[in-house]
């Protein structure tokens, strides 16, 4: 069984950064493509990026495209998410979810993962 696990939120200034980490185990990271999502007080759930199991291949929602970036390490089975210039609107609870899809759109939709971490909170004050 995966088990994932969220590190790295807290509390930041705007125009600040923050590094999320998601570490997995159970199984080899390689078999499974990573996402993000992020969940702010009474709203859905939202896609912010996705990387393939190599690292190759990545994905970004349009808005969040240059200021976040996602990368993974899988000799540390370990999928960061690098997120600069962070902005009041960009604090949420941050969620880290594993697919057994190799890559594509349905990594776009929560309904595409298998599993997802506890969530850290990420807040970014003004």
């Amino acid at each position: 069984q995966v088990q994932l696990v969220e590190s790295g939120g807290g509390l930041v200034q705007t125009g600040g950064s923050l590094r999320l980490s998601c570490s997995t185990s159970g199984r080899a990271s390689t078999n499974y493509a990573m996402g993000w999502f992020r969940q702010a007080p009474g709203k859905e759930r939202e896609f912010v990026a996705a990387i393939s199991r190599s690292g190759a291949s990545t994905y970004y929602v349009d808005s969040l495209k240059g200021r976040f970036t996602i990368s993974r390490d899988n000799a540390k089975n370990t999928v960061y998410l690098s997120m600069d210039s962070l902005r009041p609107e960009d604090t949420a609870v941050y969620y880290c979810a594993f697919s057994y899809i190799p890559f594509g759109n349905d990594l776009l939709a929560p309904k595409g993962y298998d599993g997802w971490g506890q969530g850290t909170q990420v807040t970014v004050s003004s």
